[in-house]
């Protein structure tokens, strides 16, 4: 059994666990007492001082961040002594700091800023020039450092040290002319590096890619997953007026505990693609011209009662989510006839997998799909139609053309130049981002994701593409929502 102490926090008597420290202890009765420094997930360094607390009978102020409860302890967080020792913490860390917070690209979710308003207010009393830093300096292919604005936190530094398992940055110089830097032939490029931008407190690092692109207070963030492979870090998708802006990593001890690689927070980019698929496309001489969803449904369903169902191949989608592909999979049962449904997905990558997050399989539902059907798309793969959810992997494409099919759809949000002239229908399915849906990541977890905004121009949730063919073709779906496809298609396999 841990053993517990008594102490007083802010005239509160709590029992707290014996070795917490003063900070935790706070925190698990709601007071929270401002750090910059201090990360959960990060060793202590106690050098940014913000976290003073006065302790009745100790010589000085202690850091709460490193000071453990004792028995008896008597602990002031919101004292006027406490109070002061912020506003001087503060002005101290301000006499070099630049006033760019309206360009500053952090403004907006600055803790500087925060802490400032919330515990300071007053001028600087400092008349003499500020110490000029490097700004707008590149470390790495994803991180610029713009080093006037650093508080010497150091949580970057540790990061690469302790998370991401390289060792990139430093420390350099002292006192006011101390700087976070790359060591020497080095450039901040660990898998991990933008993770030092989402835990700099302040506007030291910014992430190069979203850097200037939209101020945060006009971002709204939806709850999603991560589709760069199987592990489904969970995230936060900040967008506005229907564009995807940045992912960002959201709390999940289980899956992804507060982390995610850069090429993971890559993947937004195909929300935005100038590829996407937005009409409904028929392949004419090579050309593909934009018809109408009746034209296209009504030409499919024409088309298809032409052959038999034995001639008929479905494919799912190990990239796209459970209820996608379990309502194409009634689709291909109930309406095509079709006993032959497969499945496609982008191929195992062993150089991508890590012992930190990444997994081999670039895939988000591989798990999901496989309730649904265990036969991999391949050779023995054949017809003379081909019905395919989302896209095929690079080898499934080649196999795909050698196979030289009579017809093929696609129900895609990307055009593919490759499958081009042999994809005779593009039907424009809605991003992930544009539905709501489950992904069942490698370790069997089934998790949701939300709609961050409506489908752009004339594409359609999945559900929404099958419930207009299977009414071209004389049946009625009639799903409504993502919800009832989920519950429709688990009555389906048992579950």
């Amino acid at each position: 059994m841990t053993q517990k102490v008594k102490m007083t926090i802010d005239g509160k008597h709590v029992e707290v666990d014996a070795g917490v420290t003063i900070f935790n202890a706070a925190k698990d009765i709601g007071i929270e007492i401002p750090h910059f420094c201090y990360h959960p997930k990060l060793s202590i360094a106690g050098n940014c001082r913000l976290c003073q607390v006065d302790v009745e009978g100790a010589r000085a102020p202690v850091i709460s961040c490193r000071e453990r409860v004792r028995d008896g302890m008597i602990v002031h967080v919101n004292s006027q002594k406490a109070a002061q020792l912020r506003k001087d913490v503060l002005e101290f860390i301000l006499i070099n700091h630049p006033l760019d917070c309206p360009v500053c690209d952090q403004s907006g979710e600055c803790k500087l800023q925060d802490q400032y308003f919330d515990h300071s207010l007053q001028p600087s009393r400092m008349r003499y020039p500020k110490v000029h830093k490097p700004k707008a300096k590149p470390i790495g292919p994803y991180v610029v450092l713009d080093d006037e604005r650093c508080v010497l936190c150091t949580r970057c530094i540790r990061f690469c040290d302790e998370i991401a398992k390289e060792h990139q940055l430093i420390l350099c110089e002292r006192g006011d002319h101390s700087t976070i830097d790359v060591f020497p032939g080095k450039q901040l490029d660990n898998p991990y590096s933008l993770c030092t931008v989402d835990i700099c407190p302040v506007g030291a690092l910014t992430s190069s890619d979203f850097r200037f692109q939209k101020r945060v207070w006009f971002l709204k963030s939806t709850p999603s997953i991560c589709t760069g492979c199987a592990t489904g870090c969970n995230i936060w998708l900040d967008h506005d007026d229907g564009i995807a802006y940045r992912y960002r990593p959201r709390e999940n001890e289980e899956v992804n505990e507060c982390w995610m690689c850069d090429p993971g927070r890559m993947t937004y980019k195909r929300i935005n693609a100038d590829e996407r698929v937005l009409f409904p496309m028929k392949e004419v001489n090579g050309i593909y011209e934009r018809i109408s969803w009746e034209s296209a449904t009504a030409e499919m369903a024409t088309k298809l009662k032409t052959y038999q169902p034995s001639d008929i191949v479905g494919v799912l989608s190990v990239q796209q989510s459970l209820e996608e592909n379990m309502a194409a999979l009634r689709f291909f049962k109930e309406v095509l006839k079709t006993s032959s449904i497969v499945w496609s997905g982008d191929e195992h990558d062993p150089s991508f997998a890590d012992d930190i997050l990444r997994d081999h399989d670039r895939n988000p539902n591989t798990n999901g799909v496989k309730l649904l059907t265990q036969e991999r798309f391949s050779e023995k793969s054949k017809g003379k139609v081909f019905v395919i959810l989302g896209s095929l992997s690079d080898a499934d494409e080649k196999r795909l053309i050698s196979l030289k099919p009579e017809y093929v759809v696609l129900m895609t949000d990307i055009r593919n130049e490759s499958i081009q002239p042999f994809a005779h229908l593009l039907l424009p399915r809605a991003s992930h981002a544009e539905q709501e849906g489950t992904f069942v990541n490698r370790d069997g977890r089934w998790q949701r994701f939300s709609k961050a905004f409506d489908p752009k121009m004339e594409s359609l949730p999945t559900w929404g593409i099958l419930n207009h063919l299977a009414s071209a073709f004389g049946s009625s779906f009639g799903y409504a929502s993502a919800a009832e496809v989920l519950a429709t298609g688990k009555k389906a396999i048992g579950l």
